[in-house]
Order: C-alpha cells, then structure tokens, then sequence
C-alpha cells in the first residue's frame, strides 16, 4: 500500500506521539504500509516553509520508502524556484494549504502555483483541515479550504490536478457534482475523513464515483494509521478495486 498522507515533525497546537521518521516507518509496518508520501508538519505555519522541504529531500534520500510532498508558499519571493526545485528532487507533489498561509484560496497566488504545477507535471496536495472544531486549540483559527475553491482550482488550467486530503462525504459530492466530467477527472480523495460503518460514507462514494477517484491516506500521526485499512476491510470490494486505491492510482498519478 501506498499512504499519500502523513507527517512528520511537531505540530504547533498539542504534543503529537510518533512525529519521527523512524516512528512513521514502524506505524507503516505495523499497518502494512509499502511507501508513504510525507509532508513536514511544522513548516504548515513557518512563514517560510523552504527549510522543512530541505528535511524531506534529505530524508527521501535516506529512506527510499518515504517520497516528499513540498510545501511552497506562492506569497513569497522565489516559491517558483522551490517547485523547481521540488521537480528536480523528485518530489511527488507539492502542497499549498492557503487558510494556514493567510492566503485566499481562489486569489492570484493560489491560482498561479497551481497553474505551474499543472505545467511541471506536480499534483497540487492541501487538506480541508488537520482537525475538526472538537479538537483544535482556540487559537487556531485558519479556516478550512471550501469546497467551492477546489471547483475554481480545477477549472483554473486542464493541466491543474489536485489531492485533497482530509474531506468529508459532503465537501466530496459538493466538488464531484459540480465540476464537469474532465474536472472531476483531475480531482482525488484520501480517505482520512471518508467514514465508514454506520454511515457508509465511504461505500456509498465509491459506488456512486468509482474506485478510481480515491488513494489511501491515514493522516498520521494526526489520525490512526490502521483506520484506513479497516474501513476498506468492512467493505465487499473486489481485488481490483481495492489494488487502485491502496497502489495503482496514486502511482498513475505520479507517472509509474
């Protein structure tokens, strides 16, 4: 299985067990987790997130099972070096989160680093949120990407692509529904928030959008890594199906 989702490095609003790259490997072997795209949790809220990619060129170079997701800040001087840059270093994709950044998600600087991503072949990743309102530190007040702008990102270039971690069955349908066919088509789902039993959220997306559309994504150290797993376990999926969502799409989505 391929985990398009997960972190390292503190987290700014509570203390978070398994932040370490060797913690992350052990909680992958323990879920059986074959690779792991990794962002560097801390360099969310720099200003200036260049150092925390640094960490993860480093630590891709070090463990072949952990590819770097690049945070690039499209507010500040040089961000189209740094996706440059993250092209060269083999970066599976980049990452913008705007409400963490104070940017807009749909102003000029949003909208210009998801263009030149479509024209370096880098998916685009950002979450919805990192927590819920149940759980997070009153002064954490970034807002949460709206489903709306992730239709606008889409019609944005035929060459934009995004993930989009961390949504809920609603933030889904609201985008699939209203974007057209080949928008849709460049739009994927982790299923960090997707619930299952009783809700069926999950099984219910699947039907209606197709396996296709969905990766595997725990969230880790911020959610539970075997969470995933048991919620595609709890359905009667067909080998196939569950191989595109656990493998074969997140490789189609970097070119392998």
């Amino acid at each position: 299985m391929i985990d398009v989702n997960t972190f390292i490095g503190a987290y700014p609003w509570r203390q978070l067990p398994g932040t370490e790259p060797s913690d992350l490997l052990a909680a992958m072997d323990r879920a059986g987790i074959a690779e792991a795209w990794v962002s560097h949790l801390p360099s969310l809220f720099w200003k200036d997130p260049s150092a925390g990619n640094a960490a993860l060129f480093e630590l891709a170079t070090r463990e072949r099972r952990l590819h770097g997701v690049s945070a690039i800040h499209p507010g500040l001087p040089h961000w189209e070096e740094d996706m440059v840059e993250a092209r060269a270093r083999r970066a599976v994709a980049v990452r913008c989160d705007p409400g963490l950044l104070g940017l807009s998600p749909v102003g000029a600087e949003t909208i210009a680093l998801l263009r030149r991503a479509g024209e370096l072949r880098l998916p685009v990743l950002s979450a919805v949120r990192l927590e819920d309102g149940r759980g997070r530190h009153p002064l954490d007040a970034a807002p949460e990407l709206p489903a709306w702008a992730v239709r606008a990102w889409l019609r944005s270039s035929p060459l934009t692509r995004v993930v989009i971690t961390h949504a809920d069955r609603g933030f889904i349908e609201e985008v699939h529904w209203g974007s057209t066919p080949e928008e849709a088509a460049r739009v994927w789902w982790d299923l960090s928030w997707i619930w299952g039993p009783p809700e069926d959220d999950l099984r219910h997306l699947l039907a209606a959008i197709g396996a296709g559309r969905f990766l595997f994504g725990s969230g880790q150290p911020l959610r539970i890594p075997e969470v995933p797993s048991a919620r595609l376990d709890l359905l009667d999926l067909s080998a196939e199906d569950r191989a595109a969502i656990t493998r074969r799409n997140a490789l189609a989505l970097i070119g392998q």
